[in-house]
This record gives structure tokens, sequence and C-alpha cells, in this order.
């Protein structure tokens, strides 16, 4: 079978966290995968990105779990939330510790993926995911990659036994669309979307904005973090002006409630009780009922505490939805250190649009909200509009079906379809790792890896395709009610921050091992210590 295995061609997009992940644990299980990276070095967005830019998940839950952090950042002071730069450097140690930097292949973009082998209806067709159940299928198909590599002008293609997309959600810029002549292009300044912003070299940057009287559109926390770097490198001479619709849970992360921290409570089996899950049975749909009125209390305690301590309603940054409305969507952020002490000071301005935006020559146009429209001035406009999560995933694909069926929002619009948020029954011998949304999404994708790995090595056995389609469809059923429950437009899609412990208890159980990790601690331990990385490092 070592043999066997060593001749399989298996292919990895993408060599961000999830990609690092998952080129480690195949290499673990005797495989020489091959990584192909658009960009000069590891670590995804956070190789380029805002020089203000930090974690905002504390380091001890944004780790790889057999990979500590180096003691000079887990030591020093006010280090709860390390550097972008730090968070690159970890990630390239990380890869270099473990033998993936040999297998990476940088500046080399995939075009496209074609599967090559049976037809389609034949696949469609198929009882069994990849015709036999089996990762590399029985050696009737493979999988054709379209690559450009940077020092080259013609493409190559590169045949592989397997795929596994590791692409992210943050790649592609979504832009809002105009009515003529009230878009972009009527603007005597420049546009940019906070995307191409955070990719510019740092010194390019801090040019752009300097001295410039700049507007960043959309409160989430790319916007959040573009405003406050703007807004410390021109103080109150030259205000940023942050223009937002609604607005969303940002908080101090370093606020502790009752000496408890808000992040650790929700990493624990029994805030996971309090929550209905996806195939959970009928006990805990119970216990779930039976707990719901505490975890709203619980959350309502919460959302209290943080109106007390950060000054949402004085800002008029109040949230639409509640604390616990948004926990379930995840629609969760940090804010910038001191955002509102710059807001005090004026070196921050927050304008309110009711509705939509455009652009004039001078500026942006506002909805007020009484059938007036404001103009704020403006040199640079920075789009924080968000990212399109599903275009990275779906364009690869040369067949017009496997681009509908992966991201297709006709079957689903809060869960991709994917078994184990990993495998498409329907698409065969690919496999993507590194979708889901969570509070910590490093260890979950690295869980992620490990499921894939095991799935290569032929330890996890998959069920025949319809019961993984029904596996799918209890997901997509958790999913709308997770919708439902967190105001129906602030679920986050495939998120699963709630149920984070509960979706690796189905990988572990896959993979042979107890999904009870806490060892040594007693029942106490395992309800109520908070899960985190090092819980799953003996899963190799």
């Amino acid at each position: 079978m070592d043999d066997v295995k060593t001749k399989k061609r298996v292919a990895i997009i993408g060599a961000g966290p999830s990609g690092l992940a998952a080129c480690k644990h195949a290499l673990a299980k005797g495989l020489r995968p091959v990584v192909f990276e658009s960009g000069e070095a590891v670590s995804g967005v956070w190789a380029r990105t805002l020089s203000s830019t930090r974690l905002q998940t504390p380091a001890a839950a944004f780790r790889f779990s057999d990979f500590p952090w180096p003691e000079e950042v887990t030591t020093a002071p006010d280090m709860d939330f390390p550097r972008h730069d730090q968070v690159a450097a970890y990630m390239t140690s990380y890869a270099r510790r473990f033998g993936v930097l040999e297998c990476v292949r940088f500046r080399s973009k995939v075009l496209a993926a074609e599967y090559v082998g049976p037809p389609e209806t034949e696949v469609a067709a198929w009882e069994r995911w990849s015709g036999n159940g089996e990762a590399f299928g029985d050696g009737s198909g493979e999988w054709h990659l379209t690559v450009q590599h940077s020092e080259a002008e013609e493409t190559q293609t590169y045949k592989f036994d397997f795929l596994i997309l590791c692409v992210g959600r943050y790649g592609v810029a979504k832009v809002p669309k105009f009515p003529q002549g009230r878009g972009p292009e009527v603007f005597h300044g420049q546009v940019l979307h906070s995307m191409e912003y955070a990719r510019m070299a740092h010194a390019d940057a801090d040019e752009l904005i300097r001295g410039k009287r700049v507007v960043v559109v959309g409160s989430g926390k790319s916007g959040l973090d573009t405003v406050a770097q703007c807004a410390q490198a021109n103080g109150t001479k030259h205000p940023c002006t942050l223009i937002y619709r609604s607005s969303h849970w940002m908080v101090d992360a370093k606020l502790i409630w009752g000496g408890i921290s808000f992040g650790k409570l929700a990493m624990t089996r029994f805030a996971e009780l309090m929550v209905h899950k996806p195939e959970q049975g009928f006990l805990l749909s119970l216990l779930a009922t039976i707990f719901t009125p505490l975890r709203l209390l619980m959350a309502t305690l919460v959302e209290a505490y943080y109106k007390m301590n950060v000054p949402l309603q004085k800002h008029g940054m109040m949230p639409e939805c509640s604390f616990g409305e948004s926990m379930l969507g995840w629609r969760l952020g940090t804010l910038p250190e001191k955002f509102y002490d710059m807001v005090n000071e004026g070196s921050i301005k927050l304008k309110r649009s009711h509705s939509s935006f455009s652009f004039c020559t001078n500026g942006v146009v506002l909805d007020a909200g009484t059938g007036q429209r404001v103009v704020v001035d403006a040199d640079v406009v920075i789009l924080a509009t968000g990212f399109d999560a599903d275009k990275l995933l779906s364009t690869v694909f040369v067949s017009p079906r496997f681009r509908d069926i992966i991201v297709s929002s006709e079957a689903s619009d809060t869960m991709l379809p994917l078994y184990r948020q990993c495998v498409h029954p329907r698409i065969p011998q690919m496999a993507v790792v590194g979708y889901v949304e969570c509070a910590a999404s490093i260890y979950p994708y690295e869980m992620m890896a490990k499921w894939v790995a095991h799935l290569l090595a032929g330890v996890v056995r998959l069920p025949g395709v319809e019961d993984m389609e029904r596996s799918v469809a209890e997901w997509e059923r958790w999913g709308r009610w997770a919708k439902r429950r967190s105001g129906g437009v602030f679920f986050l899609r495939s998120c699963i921050g709630t149920v984070t412990t509960w979706y690796h208890d189905q990988l572990c159980r896959d993979m042979g091992y107890s999904p009870r990790r806490k060892k040594g601690g007693g029942i106490l331990a395992e309800w109520l210590q908070p899960y985190g990385p090092p819980d799953y490092a003996a899963i190799q």
C-alpha cells in the first residue's frame, strides 16, 4: 500500500494555512503532494496585508495543534494578538519544519482544473463516491491542471490523481454595481478595494493616503482596520470618514466579563450543548431546547456588558441584530486598538448611508435617510465591501456542471453541499479544505486537512453517495435554522462557529479517534474547559 501511495499524484491549490496543513498531513501519510501558489510566499492573506493588522483571535486559539507559537511571541507583553508579520513568520516556520516548503511551486497560478475520465453522466449516476468509495477511484479518472508560471509565457498542463482546493474565501473582491453616470468613473480621485490597498507595499500604501481626504465604505473588519490605519497616518488634520449602512458587533477582545473571557466560554462543550446541532439526535435536541433560555440570557448579559464598555450607542454604531443572533452567524469582530478614541478625537468620522451610495466628481453621495443626499468630499475612496467567497472555488473547474453544483445557491444558501465540509458527493477525487467560517479558523482547517489525509490513506471510509447527500442535507437544514435565528441576513455561508467542537467530533470518529480529548481532567474538564488546538495534537 505504501508503494501505491507514493506513486499517487496529489495537487494542492493554495499555500495559505489550509494548504500548508493539507500538505503537511499528506506528507505524513507517505504522499508527495505538489502545492501551487500564485504568490511569492506562503501564509495566504497574511503574506501581504495592512501594516497595522493583528490577529483578531488570541494566539492560543490561532495555531496548529502540534506547532506552538515561538516563545518570544507568547511571552512578550501585550502579545495575545500577534502582528501580521509574526503570523506570516509563524506559518513559514511551520512549512519549513514539516518539509512543506519543498513541495510549493511559487508564482504558479492554476487557471483551470478538468476532470478527465468517465463521462459526467456516468459520474452523476455513481452510487459510491469516485465510483468505488476510494479517494483515488479505480484509476480511470484524473485531474488535468492548467498552470501559468510567472516566468513562462505559455501555460503548462499537469496530471494528478487527487485534487485539494485550499483557495480560501478572501481572494476575489466584491465591488458594488452603480447606475450609469454614478459610479467610480465620474469621480476625479482614486477608487480601490480594500483588498488592493492591503496588498500594496506598506510604503506605497502610506504614500497613497498621506495628507488625503480618505473615505472608507463598509463597516466589517477590513473596513474598520483600514479606517483606523488611515486615521493613525493623517490624524485630525485630514480625518478619515467611515461610511456604513449597518454595523456589526465589533468588540474589544481584551474585555473580561466577571473574570471570564467570553471567547473561552464560547469554546466549551457546555456552550455548544445550548445550541441545536446538525445530525444531533433527539436527546441533544431536547437538551438544546431546554438550555435555550440560558443561552439567550448569557448572550443578553454579554451584550449588556459590551454596551456599557464600548460606546456603540453614543456613536450610532449599535448593530441591528442582537449579540445572540450575531453569535449564530458569527458576525463578530475585534475592534482596532483605540478605535473609539480616534472617533472622539476627530481623526475618524462616522457617517451612515441609509440605503445606497454613489459617486460624484468630488466624492461620495450618501442617502441621509430624509430624502436628502449628502456629499462627502474625498481624494481617495477605499471600498471595504467584502469578498466573493465562492468565485475562486467555482471558476477553477472547466466543467460547467461541477462549477454549478459546488457552490449553487439554489441547492443551499447557507452551507456548501460538501460531506464533512470537505467532499462533494458528486465530484470525484477532489476535496476542499478551509472554506468554513468560525472563530479560530486555523485549527478547524487543520482538522479538515487531517481528515482528508486519512481519506487519502484509506483510513476514512465514506458511506454511499445517497447517505453522504443525506448528511449534507442535515447540515443545510441546520444552516437554515441558524440563519433564521440570526436574523435572516447575518449568517455567513458555511459558518460552524457555534458547533466547531461538534464538527470536530464527527471528524474524529471518522478517523478512528475518540472525540473526548480532555485526557485526565474528568467530566468537568470535558464540559467546562475550552477546546483548542492542543487537544487534537495527537491526531496525525
